[in-house]
């Protein structure tokens, strides 16, 4: 096992009614920014909770934060942040809420040209006090300290990161999540799959505890992810799942161990050239990734083969080829294709997009060697 340092200083409250404590969690005195999305919260009555809860306070809004939080949206949000003095930002919503949050909240103290935070990974120092009410698990952004920023005049969609983004607190509240659209949870279950992916599937370093700690996330997000889809308001399942995608990318089970974040950055650019959800992204560029580098990952691919899938019989090329199948079926069983092609992306999209890491001079992968090359090979058999 790699060394490592692990802090967390994040404040979950978890719960049926839990919005209510936001009147002890949000510090007194304080000028609150409530940022949101399109408008949910105010059908499926957060946006009410967090009202009363708040009343009294001096707290402002801003609405309109995109499922991929532009930059222009956010920069709008700053503004408004400064010319108010807000002393506390509240996001009230799902990841991409949280991700825009942690944008703003880096970039009101920030001197120069915000964009430079991702563009240029200069480090954010100081970032405006932040909590959140979460509304969808998906990200893990609720309990981490990365954000993923999109910029559609430039084609551009990266991350970023800071111990100063870190919430102060979230709120996580199952029930807020039984009005979610099918399309959404699909999302999340797949989004939380392939994080635990990105920490686990490179090579063994001795890792016990972490690598069982990422099989009873994949095996508890196989039990409950099918059934609150099923059953949205069966309170016990989307209370699982809220709980696994929170887990899923809080560092715990990436501590002391390589890891590959290729499939998310490559699905990052398709999200960026066309548009598509994340989570789905993920579904097509994961097995395609899988494939592609299975020499380098047999050890760890076996082991997922037999530990998740109980792949335990035969040679052992088939069972990888199995795990991935296996992997592949799972991802279409809870709604979500696995062909970039269902959704669209012509066969030019390979070309484009490895070019676009080619002039940013980008490598990717647990070895850090995956250029221009290899990630058009990858998307070609992600088609």
């Amino acid at each position: 096992m790699e060394n490592f340092i692990y802090h967390n200083p994040v404040r979950i409250v978890f719960g049926k009614g839990s919005i209510a404590e936001l009147a002890r969690l949000v510090p007194p005195r304080l000028k609150i920014l409530m940022t949101y999305g399109g408008g949910s919260i105010r059908k499926n009555g957060v946006y009410d909770q967090v009202k009363a809860a708040l009343k009294g306070r001096k707290l402002l809004e801003f609405g309109g934060i995109e499922p991929n939080p532009e930059y222009e949206t956010l920069m709008k949000a700053v503004q408004l942040a400064r010319a108010k003095k807000i002393g506390f930002l509240l996001a009230v919503g799902g990841g991409s809420v949280l991700d825009g949050t942690k944008f703003i909240a880096s970039a009101i103290p920030f001197k120069g040209e915000p964009w430079d935070i991702v563009d240029r990974e200069v480090p954010v120092r100081k970032a405006v006090p932040l909590g959140c009410v979460l509304t969808l698990p998906a990200t893990g952004s609720e309990m981490n300290p990365f954000a993923v920023i999109s910029r559609r005049g430039v084609g551009d969609k990266r991350p970023f990161s800071s111990p100063a983004v870190f919430p102060r607190f979230s709120i996580l509240d199952p029930e807020t999540t039984y009005s979610l659209p099918p399309r959404q949870v699909s999302n999340g279950i797949v989004d939380a799959w392939v994080h635990v992916m990105e920490q686990y599937m490179t090579y063994p370093v001795g890792a016990v505890l972490q690598d069982r700690q990422a099989e009873a996330l994949w095996l508890a997000l196989r039990e409950v992810g099918p059934r609150a889809l099923a059953e949205p308001r069966n309170y016990e399942a989307r209370a699982s799942l809220m709980w696994c995608a929170t887990q899923a990318l809080n560092q715990l089970i990436g501590v002391g161990v390589p890891q590959d974040w290729a499939t998310h950055m490559i699905g990052h650019q398709v999200t960026a050239e066309y548009g598509l959800d994340h989570g789905r992204t993920l579904a097509a560029i994961a097995p395609a990734l899988l494939r592609h580098q299975r020499a380098r990952k047999r050890a760890k691919l076996l082991q997922y083969a037999d530990r998740v899938w109980g792949l335990r019989e035969g040679p052992e090329e088939d069972r990888i080829e199995g795990a991935i199948r296996e992997t592949e079926e799972f991802f279409r069983s809870v709604g979500v294709p696995t062909r970039l092609r269902d959704y669209g992306v012509g066969p030019e999209a390979p070309a484009r997009i490895a070019a676009k890491f080619e002039r940013r001079g980008e490598k990717l992968g647990e070895y850090g060697d995956l250029g221009p090359k290899e990630i058009r090979e990858i998307l070609e058999a992600a088609l």
